[in-house]
């Protein structure tokens, strides 16, 4: 069988979230932090660890087939590569920031210096809205750019803004991305088995991160309205129980609404409920 090459960002806020979900989808990940790649031979993979924003140009050259990053990072880049899956963290979006009474819309940027350290995103937007603004490219610590005198506004990637605050900018206008980390492969290309067999493991990750197990007895006559509650991602399993009249049932409940749930299906009769993590699933 073929190695798969995958490349993992080597640092930054995507890289021990990315280790995390590979481990936990059972591919091996380096230890020491320095190796630049590492083979596991038990699932025929390789990974190539790399800086962040190159990772995109690596898989859409082809040298690589598959690789984690940001949905910014990707756009950014211009490279030919397409997400396949989004991963569900590094959450961010890309937004406007200036002093106050700057500007308060896309549409007052006209004439204005705009910096930013993702030039690309930022110039197809501007193009798009019709927006003659020159865009001031930097990299790292845009939140500089105004106090500095060379930029009247910046478009930087934002988690909590608390930076910006402390800068003495406001966030202004509609978001130019929403971000997360992502999985991408090769513009165009259709995934290998290896690729298609990385992408069940992911979203068995996902699925078990967003999910718990709920067990519980209810009697027989509030089945219909406990199974309500508890759907299941196709439906619960129903078990009689030795006890007259109880059944036993099992679903699988999402993780932010399990205590509601449970609050639920108490005042409805419901007893012995217990709620467990799920380790992996394949669904």
């Amino acid at each position: 069988m073929p190695t798969l090459r995958i490349a993992v960002p080597n640092k930054g806020t995507l890289a021990e979230p990315a280790a995390e979900m590979l481990r936990e989808a059972g591919y091996r990940q380096r230890g020491s932090g320095r190796e630049l790649s590492l083979r596991d031979p038990d699932n025929s993979v390789e990974f190539f660890f790399l800086r962040p924003r190159d990772i995109a140009v690596y898989v859409g050259s082809g040298t690589l087939d598959v690789g984690f990053t940001g949905r910014d990072l990707l756009l950014d880049s211009g490279a030919p590569a397409q997400e396949i899956l989004a991963l569900d963290f590094a959450h961010s979006t890309f937004r406007f920031a200036a002093r106050p009474g700057t500007a308060g819309k896309v549409g007052d940027l006209g004439g204005l210096r705009v910096a930013t350290s993702y030039a690309g995103i930022l110039g197809k937007y501007l193009a798009d809205a019709g927006v003659d603004a020159e865009v001031v490219r930097l990299d790292g610590a845009v939140e500089n750019a105004i106090g500095l005198g060379v930029a009247d506004v910046i478009a930087d990637v934002v988690q909590t803004g608390s930076t910006l605050q402390q800068a003495g900018l406001e966030i202004f206008g509609e978001p130019i991305l929403r971000s997360e980390a992502i999985l991408i492969s090769r513009a165009g290309t259709e995934p290998s088995p290896q690729t298609a067999l990385l992408v069940r493991r992911l979203q068995g990750v996902l699925t078990a991160r967003r999910y718990v197990m709920m067990d519980y007895d209810i009697r027989t006559e509030r089945v219909d309205e406990a199974c309500a509650l508890t759907p299941g991602i196709e439906s619960p399993t129903v078990s009689p129980l030795h006890r007259e009249g109880w059944v036993a049932v099992r679903a699988m409940v999402p993780r932010a609404e399990a205590q509601r749930v449970m609050d639920d299906l108490w005042e409805l009769g419901a007893r012995g409920i217990l709620v467990t993590d799920i380790l992996a699933t394949r669904l």
